[in-house]
């Protein structure tokens, strides 16, 4: 969430800069907020002020008892219990208006850093890079699913059976091709730094709450009611909770994790000719990097991870271009989002495989992720994730944009990581 101590100092500026999502709801609740601060710090400075008044009395009724004073002791002790009742109640008004505070501050999404545009939807978005050469498919070429089909890689309407849409099956060479990718993404990801962990696929509402997903996606997540825990959707969330109520030293950050996970999302809404087969799915998988850092450091630090999947899609021969999102395509927890997208050929259109974002102190607001600096005092640390990469829309694109007549060429990167040179 937005620090409040932002909001208080530089509360202009953060609606500015708010205004950029084409929201006019969140100038009301950023006032709201501050309103609502107010109302708690003077309810806590009266509190204050009759513990200290209660401690004075009590101090009071030792030495009245001393000096054989007993009536007027018996005055103070009526005085302290009655401040007593008061201040319990006080305390109760303050509960209730840090809830209150909490709840709106849950209600405002980051802050855009100033480099995003304003902009409604995904049309105001901005195309800032574009490489690689869009192939020339020869006659007969097919999308992807047909591709599945006839080389036994995916069966979807098996995976409608087994569980319901956007569940696909993979077969033979589709699932080596799935685990060859994922041992890709991890190795070039463990080369630029990153430690590899396992986290687990479910977690519970405080973790859903650090990164941001809830209350703002609940929607969209799956959720296990008896138990109150989610399945993720996507590895951002159990990786970076791993430092909630964690206190790093300056010389540790930055920190760099990596991890390998299906992902799991509703997808509430979803339907149409653009979810047909891997574009849009419930159960895929991904491998996501992580990193905590200084604030110093953080825009350097994204620039290093938007440079790393620039890498990955290199070297697995694809076209891409990147953009920067819009305020309104905004992801609620970013302050700026760089989305990757590689064409696909026999689709004829861009599909999104990447998202690389820097939550600045979003996360770690909420999640009360910070480090020790030099001051000896503790700072809020920033938190950077993207995708390296999601598995989907990457098989879809391979598949359709290295086919040709005899088969399906596999990229020399990936080859060592399959054991076969050709998909026939």
């Amino acid at each position: 969430m937005l620090e409040l101590n932002y909001l208080r100092e530089k509360r202009d500026e953060a609606v500015e800069r708010l205004k950029r999502r084409v929201n006019d709801t969140y100038e009301a609740l950023v006032d709201e907020v501050l309103a609502v601060d107010v109302k708690k710090r003077k309810i806590q400075h009266e509190v204050e002020g009759l513990l200290a008044e209660m401690n004075a009395h009590s101090k009071e009724i030792g030495a009245l008892m001393k000096k054989g004073m007993k009536d007027a002791a018996e005055e103070a002790k009526a005085k302290v219990a009655e401040i007593k009742s008061r201040s319990q109640e006080l305390k109760q008004d303050l509960a209730k208006a840090e809830e209150e505070l909490k709840q709106l501050l849950y209600q405002i999404p980051n802050a855009p850093n100033l480099d995003v545009k304003e902009g409604k939807s995904e049309t105001d978005n901005e195309e800032v890079e574009r490489s690689g050469e869009i192939p020339q498919l020869h006659d007969g070429a097919q999308p992807h699913w047909d591709l599945a089909a006839k080389y036994n890689l995916i069966d979807f309407e098996l995976g409608v059976k087994i569980t319901g849409a956007g569940f696909p099956l993979y077969l033979g060479k589709g699932a080596q091709l799935q685990r060859a990718l994922i041992n890709f993404f991890l190795d070039e990801a463990i080369a630029a730094g990153y430690a590899e962990v396992i986290p687990p696929l479910v977690v519970n509402e405080a973790s859903g709450y650090g990164t941001g997903q809830l209350p703002d996606k609940e929607g969209q997540m799956y959720h296990i009611t008896e138990d109150d825990l989610y399945l993720i959707p996507t590895a951002e969330v159990p990786i970076t909770n791993m430092f909630r109520d964690v206190i790093l030293s300056q010389d540790q950050l930055p920190v760099k994790v990596t991890g390998f996970t299906p992902c799991f999302r509703r997808e509430a809404g979803s339907y149409g000719k653009d979810v047909r087969g891997l574009n849009r799915l419930h159960q895929f998988d991904k491998v996501e990097i992580v990193q905590i850092v200084h604030p110093n450091e953080s825009y350097t630090r994204l620039g290093d991870m938007v440079n790393h999947v620039k890498g990955i899609l290199e070297k697995l021969e694809l076209p891409y271009r990147i953009l920067r999102l819009c305020g309104g395509d905004l992801g609620f927890a970013a302050a700026i989002t760089y989305d990757f997208e590689v064409y696909s050929a026999a689709q004829n259109k861009w599909l999104e495989v990447s998202s690389v974002s820097n939550f600045e102190t979003y996360q770690s607001t909420r999640l009360m992720c910070r480090y020790r600096g030099d001051d000896k005092k503790t700072h809020l640390a920033h938190t950077l994730n993207g995708s390296a990469l999601a598995l989907p829309r990457i098989v879809a694109a391979l598949l359709e944009n290295h086919q040709e007549p005899e088969g399906i060429r596999i990229p020399k990167a990936l080859q060592r990581f399959t054991g076969f040179e050709m998909i026939n």
